[in-house]
């Protein structure tokens, strides 16, 4: 088994894709702020997943992996409702990476818990 097995890393990578590509329709003014900290932000979601991950033998440090991954879903949430408001020409892309966010949440919540019961 490998951490690309997991259903949440292969949500949480294909959304740090789709947030990379979504932030290169911004303004020019913008690809450097708001979008550098969004592709940033969504794509340390499924790195921290494959950290922690790494370091699963340990199963406190796979834990604070895992809270650091749902902390950087939270912020690219923030970074997706900022350029979303700023920028309401391109709601479109961003909005369906909004709700992807949002999913992306659940599940991190959720795998945290079975980890937690032992499951």
């Amino acid at each position: 088994m490998s951490y690309r097995n997991l259903k949440v890393y292969q949500r949480a990578h294909a959304f740090g894709v789709a947030c990379h590509s979504a932030s290169l329709r911004l303004p020019k003014y913008e690809l450097f702020e708001s979008g550098s900290q969004l592709r940033r932000a969504s794509k340390s979601v499924s790195a921290n997943i494959v950290e922690g991950y790494g370091r699963r033998g340990y199963p406190a440090e796979y834990n604070r992996f895992l809270v650091i991954a749902l902390a950087s879903n939270d912020e690219s949430m923030e970074w997706l409702t900022y350029v979303s408001d700023c920028h309401p020409d391109l709601q479109e892309h961003f909005s369906p990476l909004i709700n992807e966010c949002e999913e992306i949440g659940r599940m991190m919540t959720g795998f945290m818990r079975s980890l937690e019961g032992g499951d």
